[in-house]
């Protein structure tokens, strides 16, 4: 028995590494001593079998899952953290945060609306009807539902195709290409109805085919260089507001470049008190932002609702100083008060938008789902991407009726409400409590308020978005086809258009996927001395190829777009396949042979050929066909054909190939390189009656 004295002398040669692991001296060593395996003995020997899935189980599991009482848990989460609210933790937290959501849902509402080509009233509908059906079906608390710059930028496209817009400018009215063709006019309000309704229906159709994940499809790179052109967009539709400059309306794509040159061709006409309005509303939001609100933060949840300030100062300027009488200054208008009556959507619209409306739904789930995780991630609770996509659904359809845009997550609310202490969906009941008040008595307040104040609160609170320009470098450094997509998605949708923008972003993105599937990972391994450890070669210095073997490691899915590549990538590494071979043409000219050479003396060189297949994630039936063509080819030259490290389901596929092909797949598989290396060794030296060694 050993003495205490041995035990810490043991303990004082093992040592904690930076990392915290537990790390031996280099002199200490392990040995696993175990047979050799082939991959049949091992599954023998381990009891391997294919997982029983039949359909009849499944659907009996689906259906004693999904009783009454589970399904209403699960679709209307409401019941599930409503009884257990606790009022003295949360009631103080969700007043302060709700009460300070819906000051800034005023100014903003109101600002994003005009976005939309609609009246600044909608913009208050929106932070009341769709918020109150989010709190019953939504699973964050803390994101803030409503305008969104974006959102509301892509509908007023819609409404500038399809709508009769008062130009508030001009007092004209705008003819959109509905018009002309169907001899029927729509207002701005019945086409963002619509608009509406259908983003609703496509959420709600996504939920039930369970397609929550369909937002991975929209990366990272491609909703950044989105959202920031489109912020780009927003401003570019505020400039004849910011300036006061009386421009037509523009339509289709290059908005962006024909609104700049218009406005630049009307700078001799700028209403210089618009434009000193809207310099002075963005000087005092912006510094406000930059100096006051880090100072106030620190001292009190409550920011400064200067926005709000901004709006109601602007208004009763307006309003005791006569700056529409004297200085023609367009101003907000009649706003209505009370409620809206519901109305049945003008549903022959819906072909003539579904487009644009599936691109909105993507848009919008994509930015709500990315602030609901980010949120998640801080307070440590799980969000249900598809129930998501119900209450999404729910809210836009019911908010369909009474005049509201598609409505989104807004990036600088949601902070601002997480800021403030908000903790359950009582925030947003508190949010639309204050709201109703001001739909029933304030609204006409607000009529005398400035355009020009409402353009410089969106400019100003976009600079979030702006500052995503620096991401570009980001993804420039973390990988260049991330870039590209960043690059791709925001000149495309800043010169030309949103929707066509969107669809050049997805489109590149697909095709960075092609560009990594086309260039997988591959190498050859060599062995590491004394060890079962084998690396590549280029990479360690240390690992060695053994003689007349090559390990072919291969990361990736074999499949019919990668067979042919990894058929010339594996020849190429071992040497079967030469370099083309540069010749020279009838005037001289250097040309290169598209042909490969094939080197006959291969087999002088190389005994053997194992594929590590332990990265292989994925093989189909023509990558089953290239693996047969590989090893026909390199056995037809006297090279021995090994596969190692596949998994379960590539094996179980290699199988069921095999059942169903006359031409099969025969293939000695091993569950690591190092059996096969030494399955390789035992049974050369068998043939020819030599001793071999194989460590560790």
């Amino acid at each position: 028995m050993r003495n205490e004295s041995d035990k810490s002398n043991e303990w004082e040669n093992e040592k904690l590494n930076p990392n915290g692991w537990l790390s031996s001296r280099p002199s200490q060593q392990f040995n696993v001593i175990r047979r050799v395996y082939q991959q049949d003995a091992l599954n023998k020997d381990a009891d391997y079998q294919v997982p029983d899935r039949p359909l009849g189980h499944r659907c009996k599991k689906l259906v004693n899952s999904c009783g009454i009482g589970e399904c209403l848990l699960n679709s209307v989460p409401l019941i599930r953290w409503l009884p257990k609210y606790k009022t003295k933790e949360y009631l103080v937290g969700d007043l302060v945060a709700g009460a300070t959501t819906a000051v800034m849902h005023i100014p903003q509402g109101m600002a994003y609306a005009l976005l939309s080509e609609v009246p600044p009233i909608v913009g208050l509908y929106m932070a009341f009807f769709p918020v109150l059906i989010y709190v019953i079906f939504g699973t964050s608390p803390h994101i803030s539902m409503g305008t969104f710059a974006v959102a509301c930028l892509m509908a007023g496209k819609v409404v500038t195709q399809h709508a009769t817009v008062l130009d508030v400018t001009h007092g004209n009215s705008t003819n959109g290409s509905t018009a002309p063709e169907t001899g029927i006019e729509y207002t701005p309000i019945q086409v963002v109805s619509v608009v509406c309704l259908c983003v609703g229906m496509y959420q709600i159709v996504m939920w039930m085919f369970r397609l929550g994940a369909v937002s991975t499809l929209l990366s990272d790179s491609l909703v950044s260089g989105f959202t920031t052109a489109a912020s780009f967009q927003v401003v570019a539709s505020q400039l004849k507001d910011l300036f006061g400059v009386k421009i037509g309306k523009t339509s289709g794509n290059y908005k962006v470049v024909f609104t700049i040159v218009e406005v630049v061709k009307n700078l001799p006409n700028l209403n210089w008190a618009a434009f000193v309005i809207s310099l002075i509303t963005c000087i005092v939001i912006a510094l406000n932002n930059e100096l006051l609100k880090p100072w106030v933060s620190k001292r009190s949840r409550v920011p400064v609702p200067v926005e709000l300030l901004a709006i109601v100062v602007g208004t009763l300027v307006s309003k005791f100083g006569g700056l529409k009488e004297q200085f023609g200054i367009s101003l907000v208008g009649h706003i209505p008060t009370g409620l809206p009556v519901p109305q049945v959507p003008a549903i022959e619209l819906i072909p003539q938008v579904a487009v644009d409306a599936f691109t909105i739904t993507m848009v919008t789930y994509t930015i709500s789902m990315s602030m609901a995780l980010i949120f998640a991630a801080k307070e440590k609770y799980e969000i249900d991407a598809n129930q998501e996509l119900l209450a999404l659904g729910a809210s836009n359809v019911f908010a369909s009726f009474f005049c509201c845009i598609p409505f989104c997550a807004s990036l600088s609310r949601s902070y601002i409400q997480y800021q403030a202490g908000s903790k359950t969906g009582v925030t947003s009941v508190v949010s639309a409590s204050l709201i109703l008040c001001v739909l029933l008595w304030i609204g006409p307040f607000f009529e005398d308020l400035p355009r020009c104040v409402l353009a410089g609160i969106i400019v100003v609170s976009l600079k979030g978005m702006f500052m995503q320009m620096k991401e570009l470098t980001k993804f420039w450094g973390l990988s260049k086809l991330d870039a590209m997509v960043w690059l791709i998605t925001f000149l495309v949708t800043l010169i030309v258009n949103i929707d066509i923008g969107l669809g050049a972003g997805l489109l590149a993105s697909v095709g960075a996927l092609f560009c990594r599937s086309q260039k997988p990972y591959t190498c050859l391994l060599g062995r590491v001395l004394d060890t079962d450890l084998y690396l590549d070669t280029k990479r360690y210095r240390a690992a060695e190829e053994l003689p007349g073997i090559k390990i072919f490691h291969y990361c990736g899915g074999l499949n019919f777009a990668s067979k042919n590549l990894f058929r010339s990538t594996l020849f190429r590494k071992i040497g079967y396949m030469k370099p083309a071979v540069v010749t020279h043409d009838e005037d001289n000219n250097l040309t290169k042979s598209e042909s490969y050479e094939w080197d006959p003396s291969i087999s002088h060189k190389v005994q053997c050929v194992i594929i590590d297949a332990t990265a292989l994630s994925y093989v189909d039936a023509p990558g089953i066909k290239s693996l047969i063509a590989v090893q026909r080819e390199l056995v037809s030259s006297n090279i021995t054909v090994l596969l190692a490290g596949a998994n379960g389901p590539v094996l179980e596929m290699i199988e069921r190939y095999n059942n169903l092909e006359a031409e099969r797949l025969q293939l000695d598989t091993f569950p690591t390189v190092h059996d096969a290396v030494v399955y390789y060794n035992v049974s050369e030296a068998r043939k020819h009656d030599v001793p071999v060694t194989i460590a560790p």
